[in-house]
């Protein structure tokens, strides 16, 4: 069976990923949650109703042994399965002026976003390269490409998974596995529920937020077999809105 691990799959632009990956490639979809199980559940149902396979899959990114763990135990539950496909969505915000920023605020932003990286894809890197394919995306932001006052621990968290793309890409292209990022701008979710969306559309050249949809649709376009010669990119999808 060849499956999708989408971290942060249970809301949000990490459900729409899991939900379309699995409808469009067929894809058992291991969708991953830190502790909302209901919400986990939901995209699992979600993916059921229209015909797919999924199953939720409880760790937290940051913490490397609750993640080898998780992926061990479920591999020898599933020894003739494949997760062929990684997906590195999981993060969060704590937004505030640098000068006043906690330790926490800092490290719990960079551990869930960067270190979850490296955590989900290493443990999961020597499988790849014997099975000789597989497709890394990395959800990042525009944050992480201009950088964005109030959020330094985020633009630095996201800049380091872009910095890793590019570089992970030129390592295992060989082994036709691509390492790509796709870098949401304004995106209509719960993270930007809060924002003043009348005022901040306006800055954006399309004059709207995106929809979580249609990062889906870009995220399982690189997850597809037409992607194979794309590698170490990131994919902007923000409506024109680059500084």
């Amino acid at each position: 069976m060849k499956c999708a691990l989408v971290t942060g799959g249970s809301r949000g632009i990490g459900r729409e990923i899991a939900i379309t990956i699995a409808k469009d490639h067929n894809y058992h979809v291991l969708v991953n949650y830190a502790s909302n199980s209901a919400a986990a559940d939901e995209t699992v149902r979600l993916i059921k109703e229209n015909g797919g396979s999924a199953e939720p899959l409880p760790f937290r990114v940051e913490n490397k042994e609750a993640v080898t763990t998780a992926l061990n135990k479920w591999h020898e539950n599933n020894p003739e399965s494949i997760i062929e496909v990684i997906i590195n969505n999981a993060g969060i915000t704590k937004d505030g002026l640098f000068a006043l920023m906690e330790e926490e605020a800092w490290d719990s932003v960079v551990d869930i976003s960067l270190k979850g990286f490296y955590n989900v894809t290493q443990s999961l890197m020597q499988k790849l390269l014997r099975h000789r394919y597989g497709r890394i995306v990395n959800i990042v932001s525009l944050s992480g490409t201009k950088g964005n006052p109030g959020q330094v621990n985020y633009s630095a968290a996201k800049g380091g998974m872009i910095a890793a793309t590019k570089a992970l890409g030129q390592e295992i292209a060989k082994r036709k596995i691509t390492v790509n990022a796709v870098a949401p701008g304004f995106i209509t979710t719960d993270m930007t529920k809060d924002l003043p969306v009348d005022d901040l559309k306006k800055l954006v050249p399309a004059n709207r937020f995106g929809e979580a949809q249609e990062v889906a649709d870009l995220v399982s376009f690189l997850v597809s077999d037409k992607a194979g010669y794309i590698t170490g990119e990131i994919i902007n999808i923000n409506g024109g809105l680059y500084s």
